[in-house]
């Protein structure tokens, strides 16, 4: 069964559309009118393992807000659609990565039910033309669409560029840690025997 599942989302502020592969193999093609944004899902996919594709009309005259939330909201409704009853995942995944003079620690838990801890104090406030609080925006509303546990520790770094790569490189590989089949596992990762509530 694939893994895989597209979304178009359209709203007075922002026009994206939105593909997903789990089970692919880092390509991207990745056009949301904020280069920054652009760099960070590219590698995203990279480090991911996944096949993404993301394109978004947005009203990044008014600023980049709108378009980094709903890419957001877009990339955890499809990664929840296409982990289905989640049969068979390792269910959690972590990372501690090193970008430079930074070093970031994430951990995921695709639970069904949403929670965010965010540490990740940024030095500057923009990276170019790019707010660097909606790094946390971003992944906030990945994780409520997701329906993940996410944690994001910035243990130290002093260059915001390196905190925003280490948070979205580390994120990558404990999804792909998370998302992964485990060959051991014949069922749900629960007590509870369901991880959609």
């Amino acid at each position: 069964m694939a893994r895989s599942f597209k979304i178009q989302r359209d709203t007075a502020e922002t026009k994206i559309s939105l593909s997903i592969n789990l089970d692919g193999s880092g390509n991207s093609t990745i056009s949301t009118g904020l280069g920054f944004l652009d760099h960070m899902l590219t590698l995203f996919a990279r480090h991911s393992l996944i096949d993404l594709e993301v394109h978004c009309d947005g009203d990044t005259h008014v600023d980049g807000h709108h378009t980094a939330e709903d890419i957001g909201i877009c990339l955890g409704q499809a990664i929840e659609a296409s982990l289905g009853d989640k049969k068979g995942i390792y269910r959690y995944g972590h990372m501690t990565l090193p970008m430079d003079e930074t070093l970031a620690q994430v951990a995921v838990d695709l639970s069904g039910r949403p929670y965010f801890v965010w540490n990740v104090p940024f030095p500057t406030p923009k990276v170019g033309d790019f707010d660097t609080e909606l790094v946390e925006e971003f992944w906030h509303a990945v994780c409520v669409q997701g329906r993940m546990n996410l944690h994001s520790n910035l243990i130290y770094g002093k260059n915001s560029h390196h905190i925003s790569e280490a948070i979205f490189k580390g994120l990558a590989r404990a999804l792909r840690m998370a998302w992964a089949i485990d060959p051991r596992e014949t069922g749900v990762p629960s007590t509870k025997g369901t991880l959609s509530q």
